[in-house]
């Protein structure tokens, strides 16, 4: 039993020396290097560079490949944002434009493009055009497979060729009314052929409520017209204008003004002392006389529809030629009744005109495909080919 023990102590010496040599070799190593501060980054770098390195040879080529494709399309859009704002200051120059216009080349990449001398697209949208009469709100046109004629490289471009073009022409309703109502007439649209004017008109000093309706279609390949119709003016609640020579034209009772003659018995009388006016009304002379005497025989003949239907009927232009004063009592100025014949059917067609032409080009053809009514103007839809810019070859 006493040799377990004598190893027991000869063990637990060994572990004591051993425990006691790894403190003397830690403090021998402390005194032998001197103390310095940990450099943190420097082993960051480290790693990062050694991250980088370990990285595949395939996976820093499609980077490189990623980095120089980022280069070579930016440098590719800003040769498109110069060539567009180039072609907007040209064509600013050469249509005398107050402002340049809006050009899109499409297409990827330009640089491509225009080096192959063809460009995919090029739209360009032009605002306030001037149009005889009136001014076109906006203009699109989109030429499509344009051919660059630059003999000498890409930066000598003299003209293109456009084998095709689509487009569209905005009336703005806003631009007519200010244009063509002087802002006293609303033009409207109604249906997608039909435009409706509504507003005041001024005659010898009076604003006459104005009515007219239009119907917008096109005028051959080249132009559109207006075939206006309904056109009327409203002298208060009186009577009413319309323009020509047939019985349902001329100057007119309104029903209103008619039926009040029976309580107008002044304006009555003045109407049945006039034998002509009476013929043209169809009252028997015996009912006329005995109008003329009794204020309710009076009420009873101008109460009747028969006579308001007759005196809706009467033409007051022809008896202000031969009897103004009778107009006058009705309640009419005579210098508004010496304007309104002036007032025919074609002067006012002319005020109210929407029509304009498409200009012709230097070379091809350029057409209208479809006129439409739309919420906020007339749309006219344009196509063109074999057109060209400047000098195409």
């Amino acid at each position: 039993m006493r040799a377990p023990h004598r190893n027991m102590t000869h063990s637990g010496t060994n572990i004591n020396d051993f425990v006691a040599s790894v403190f003397v070799a830690s403090e021998v190593e402390e005194e032998d290097e001197p103390w310095a501060p940990p450099n943190h980054r420097r082993g960051g770098r480290r790693r990062r560079r050694s991250r980088f390195a370990g990285l595949p040879l395939a996976l820093k080529m499609v980077a490189g490949v990623v980095v120089l494709a980022a280069f070579v399309t930016l440098a590719d859009r800003w040769a498109l944002l110069y060539a567009e704002r180039r072609a907007a200051d040209v064509l600013k120059d050469r249509m005398h434009l107050s402002a340049a216009p809006e050009v899109d080349i499409g297409g990827f990449p330009f640089l491509t493009q225009l080096a192959d001398g063809r460009l995919k697209s090029v739209k360009v949208t032009v605002p306030d055009v001037a149009a005889s009469r009136v001014t076109l709100a906006r203009v699109t046109a989109t030429a499509h497979d344009v051919r660059l004629n630059a003999p000498d490289g890409p930066a000598s471009v003299r003209g293109a060729g456009i084998p095709r073009l689509d487009g569209d022409v905005l009336l703005s309703f806003d631009d007519l009314n200010r244009e063509l109502g002087a802002s006293q007439v609303t033009f409207t649209g109604r249906g997608h052929d039909r435009v409706l004017a509504r507003g005041t008109f001024p005659v010898a000093g009076h604003d006459l409520r104005l009515r007219a309706d239009a119907s917008i279609g096109r005028d051959g390949d080249h132009g559109i017209a207006t075939q206006i119709g309904g056109m009327q003016l409203d002298i208060g609640d009186l009577a009413t204008y319309r323009p020509g020579t047939r019985a349902s034209e001329g100057l007119h009772l309104t029903r209103g003004s008619a039926a009040r003659l029976t309580h107008e018995k002044n304006k009555a009388r003045a109407l049945f002392a006039v034998p002509a006016v009476v013929r043209r009304l169809g009252v028997p002379d015996w009912a006329v006389r005995d109008a003329l005497r009794s204020d309710s025989e009076l009420a009873r003949v101008t109460g009747s529809p028969r006579f308001i239907h007759q005196a809706m009927r009467l033409n007051l232009i022809d008896l202000a030629l031969d009897h103004p004063e009778l107009l006058k009592r009705l309640g009419f100025d005579p210098a508004v009744l010496d304007a309104l014949p002036r007032l025919t059917r074609p002067v006012l067609a002319d005020r109210l005109s929407l029509g304009f032409r498409l200009p012709t080009p230097h070379s091809g053809e350029l057409r209208l495909r479809d006129v439409r009514v739309e919420k906020d103007g007339i749309r006219v839809r344009i196509e063109g080919s074999g057109l060209a810019v400047g000098r195409s070859r």
